[in-house]
């Protein structure tokens, strides 16, 4: 399971910086959702993907002696999401008001467009 996990997230890794690599600034959005969720991935992945109760200790016990899951990668990466939500949610704002004020969506056309 983890090898798979692996190479998912190795390939929207890979995409990411492809298409955040490209001129269309559209493919930037892209880019930038896909390295948002290559990393919530890798959290997940290096929290360990183990079914198990919840992390609560029994009454009178000092000591978790079964197998539970850890609430820390959950938590990391339910504050990923939102962060990353907030960022695209910010570029599309922003590409939105530079794709009216120049009208292209080619960043090389926009570095000519400064002269």
């Amino acid at each position: 399971m983890e090898f798979l996990l692996a190479i998912l997230i190795g390939g929207l890794f890979a995409a990411a910086i492809y298409m955040i690599l490209r001129r269309s600034i559209i493919k930037l959005i892209i880019g930038l959702s896909f390295l948002a969720h290559a990393a919530n991935l890798l959290i997940f992945t290096l929290g360990r993907v183990i079914r198990g109760k919840a992390p609560l200790i029994e009454e009178g016990s000092k000591h978790i002696t079964e197998a539970v899951a850890d609430p820390l990668p959950q938590a990391l990466i339910l504050t990923a999401i939102v962060i990353s939500f907030g960022v695209t949610a910010f570029t599309i704002v922003l590409i939105q008001q530079v794709y009216q004020s120049v009208g292209v969506d080619d960043s090389d056309k926009l570095k000519a467009s400064d002269q």
